[in-house]
């Protein structure tokens, strides 16, 4: 609350602020003096004036206050409000007794009267903040008047009902009183607030004539809207249109609760009465209120929609209740083409699709158990053709639901599908990209804001479209419990047909069907996992399908363009791993010989790579069969021979691939490291005790030809001319010597590794000083620990903890300088070839 200043008082205030800048003047101008006294010293020695002391500065402004006045003011006057109110509730509640019932009337009544009174001189004196506060002090008053009545005069009333009355009265009379008051800005919301209150606790008191508690709730809802329409102060408006909200957003969660619990039509017509009742309201607020208009427009399709559909419910069998209510959904949409407002009509839209976007979150566990149902199937591979498509799927939905769910997704299909004709048209729609400069060589306007967002909302809602039209035909065999046979071949009709699509309308060019082309591809793909996880059933339907699948995307890649190709050129790659697998069980391989028939994916796509050259789908193709060949490593594990085959099978495919250019820096590093390992595993496996006389005779020609090549190519790095080489020795050598329990081995290394280790220092070859750097420091480290592990014995507890609290301390204290170190010796490795 502020109050405005008289002219007398704004004089003072003004006084008093140049009275304030007078003496900031004066103290700033003695400051100056003292400045300049200290600039120029006098001839003599004397030291510099001293600064004047806190007494001799003129009298300046006392500190700000800790608030303004009229922040001061305001909380003085609702603190004596509060202090009256509590003073008044105490006399009505304890000393009320101690009066006759006159003294009683006349007290309550003078001082009511008093305190309705008196902002009326007080709002001609000028003085808004003391009015309001003593006019709440009279609404308050009022209150107490009403209770002491009903204490007094209607003791055997009803409370409830007496209440109501009381309520009513003091909204009229409080809404009165504002009016009569317009200065004053409690009395009207007070009395919106209040109005709410009789119908409702009318319904509380059980009155024969009292309406239903939603109905009254409702019939206030009405009210607020009425008040919120046509009533003038804005403040008013705001809490008329938030009663009117929190009441009938009420009115409707109670009827929607009644309709969803009613057992027959009967039953719901009744919450159906209300609800479309207070979607009638609302569109009535809409369609006054421009600024509400999308927002109730909204709750009320949202309403009708639930009483027509709560009807739908009770009349029809269960599980079919979500199709009633998007048929009502549907049915709303027409208002598109009517002559309502525009933010009417597009908030009804926005009701509908809300109501059918809930419809299509309720298929979703139908369409996710027919689409990753297989996969529970796992353990049961081979085991027979399950009796219908349900036993091959783990239900976990209702199958109630399921004879609903294509229905509820054809017609969400169809929804979206015309809505696209009525969508403006997309970038994506058009043959021809839009010119950067119009006739004159500008650049085009720019688009207007949300734009954008209209243009994609064609090839969004016809990708939509095509995704629950493919959504419905999947769950249609579940639905219906068709034969697993029949299943199957549906599926694999819904993996082909999308694919061939997507891959088709993607090699034609153009971006009309982009989008498009790229959904159903996506489509393609999922069903496709699907329906091969779905003929893992029994052995026959395993190999048509993964048959087909392949054979068929191998022929779309062919067709395809771009990353579309790409993909489709991966499936068929794990579609043929998988087939090669499963040719694999149905010769009842053991493990291990199964990994060697897994190679074959690889070794063709290594070859085929070749063949395509830098084609751009032949590095992604290459990966793909790659990824069999861990798969096959892990196959290989139990048998270590097979597992060293494998390993050097894996180093000729990397090798072969290591041929092309293109392939080299990678596939080379690769079959090294795959090579090496083979060696490893193989000696591993044999129980060589002493594995210098199968690798000294392949570390001796790799380090030859290793130096040729640096011969040839003083640029080639250490690791790729001398790193194979050396790690097919060192490291079988430092397994061995970690295990052998004489001295003649670890010696013999450690002499080696010191030697490759100073070769590598001297020649500046980083893969040298590296691999004999680092056996050289296992080797030492095994030889030591015996030792290492009898003196810390010997030690006091204390000491090994206070020695790396040390160490600690001394690298901590250096660190800058260590770092430096490490930065150096980076460098300096870097340097090395």
């Amino acid at each position: 609350m502020e109050n405005v200043p008289t002219p007398a008082e704004e004089l003072a205030i003004l006084d008093s602020e140049l009275r304030r800048l007078d003496a900031r003047r004066a103290q700033l101008l003695a400051r100056r003096a003292w400045l300049l006294a200290a600039l120029r010293p006098p001839a003599s020695t004397s030291a510099t004036p001293p600064f004047p002391p806190q007494g001799a500065w003129p009298a300046g402004p006392k500190p700000h206050a800790e608030a303004s006045p009229p922040s001061v003011q305001n909380v003085l006057l609702t603190l004596g409000g509060i202090l009256l109110a509590v003073a008044a509730i105490a006399f009505t509640l304890v000393s009320w007794g101690h009066l006759g019932i006159g003294g009683r009337s006349a007290v309550l009544g003078a001082v009511t009267l008093a305190a309705l009174g008196t902002p009326v001189v007080l709002l001609r004196r000028g003085l808004v903040s003391t009015a309001e506060s003593v006019g709440v002090l009279g609404l308050v008053l009022m209150v107490l008047d009403a209770y002491a009545v009903h204490r007094v005069a209607l003791a055997d009333t009803d409370g409830l009902a007496y209440a109501a009355g009381v309520s009513a009265v003091l909204a009229g009379l409080w809404c009165a009183y504002g009016l009569a008051l317009p200065r004053l800005r409690t009395p009207l919301p007070t009395a919106v607030l209040t109005a709410q209150l009789p119908l409702p606790l009318w319904a509380l008191a059980g009155d024969a004539a009292a309406p239903p508690m939603e109905w009254a709730l409702l019939l206030t809802a009405v009210l607020d809207v009425a008040v919120a329409l046509w009533t003038r102060p804005a403040a008013v408006r705001g809490f008329a249109w938030v009663t009117a909200s929190v009441t009938g957003g009420l009115a409707m969660l109670t009827g929607l609760w009644l309709s969803l619990a009613a057992g027959s039509p009967e039953g719901a017509a009744g919450p159906a009465a209300l609800l479309l009742a207070a979607s009638a309201v609302a569109l009535f607020a809409a369609w006054r209120s421009p600024a509400a208009a999308v927002g109730a427009s909204v709750v009320a399709g949202l309403a009708a929609v639930a009483a027509v559909g709560g009807v739908i419910r009770t009349a029809v069998p269960q599980g079919w209740a979500v199709l009633g209510y998007l048929l009502c959904a549907t049915a709303l949409l027409a208002v598109v083409r009517t002559p309502l407002p525009g933010r009417v009509r597009q908030g009804l839209a926005w009701a509908a699709g809300a109501t059918q976007a809930a419809a299509a979150v309720t298929t979703l566990p139908a369409v996710l158990v027919s689409l990753a149902g297989p996969a529970t199937q796992l353990s049961d591979i081979w085991s027979g053709a399950p009796a219908g498509t349900r036993e091959a799927l783990d239900l976990n939905v209702p199958l109630s639901v399921l004879p609903a769910t294509p229905l509820v997704l054809a017609v969400l299909a169809a929804t979206a599908a015309l809505v696209t004709r009525g969508l403006p048209a997309g970038p994506g729609d058009g043959t021809q990209a839009a010119p950067d400069h119009d006739e004159t060589g500008a650049p085009p306007a720019a688009a207007a804001p949300g734009s954008s967002l209209r243009t994609w909302a064609r090839p969004a809602a016809a990708c939509g479209s095509l995704v629950l039209a493919w959504a419905a035909l999947l769950v249609l065999p579940v639905a219906l419990d068709s034969p697993y046979h029949l299943a199957v071949g549906w599926q694999l009709i819904l993996a082909v047909s999308p694919a061939v699509f997507g891959t088709v309308r993607t090699a034609r060019g153009g971006r009309r069907y982009a989008p498009l082309a790229r959904t159903a591809l996506i489509c393609g793909l999922a069903a496709s996992a699907s329906v091969a996880l779905l003929s893992l059933a029994t052995r026959p339907t395993t190999f048509v399908v993964l048959g087909v699948l392949p054979t068929v995307l191998v022929a779309a890649a062919f067709r395809a363009r771009g990353a579309a190709q790409q993909v489709v050129a991966c499936a068929a790659t794990v579609f043929a791993a998988c087939l090669t697998a499963a040719v694999a069980a149905a010769a009842e391989l053991p493990p291990h010989h199964a990994a060697l028939a897994l190679l074959l994916v690889p070794a063709t796509a290594a070859l085929a790579g070749a063949r395509l050259g830098r084609h751009p789908v032949a590095l992604p193709v290459e990966a793909t069969a790659a990824c069999t060949g861990p798969v096959a490593v892990l196959l290989a594990t139990g048998h270590l021979p097979t597992l060293a085959l494998v390993l050097a099978l894996c180093g000729v495919i990397a090798a072969g691939t290591a041929v092309r250019a293109e392939r080299r820096p990678a596939a080379g590093y690769l079959a090294a490291v795959l090579f090496v390992l083979a060696t490893w595993v193989r000696l591993f496996a044999s129980d060589v005790a002493s594995p210098e006389a199968y690798t000294l005779p392949v570390t001796v020609p790799a380090l030859v030809i290793g130096a040729l090549r640096r011969r040839r190519d003083p640029q080639a790095s250490s690791w790729t001319a001398y790193g194979p080489g050396l790690a097919a020795t060192l490291a079988p050598s430092l397994f061995a010597a970690w295990g052998d329990e004489h001295w003649l081995r670890p010696l013999l290394l450690g002499v080696a590794a010191l030697a490759v280790t100073l070769a590598g220092a001297r020649l500046r070859l980083q893969a040298l000083l590296v691999l004999g750097g680092t056996v050289l420091a296992l080797d030492a480290l095994h030889e030591l620990t015996p030792y290492v592990v009898q003196v810390v014995g010997a030690l006091p507890r204390w000491l090994p903890p206070a020695v790396a609290g040390l160490l600690l301390l001394a690298v901590g204290a250096t660190y800058e300088q260590r770092l430096r170190d490490a930065r150096r010796l980076r460098e300096s490795l870097g340097r090395m070839r």
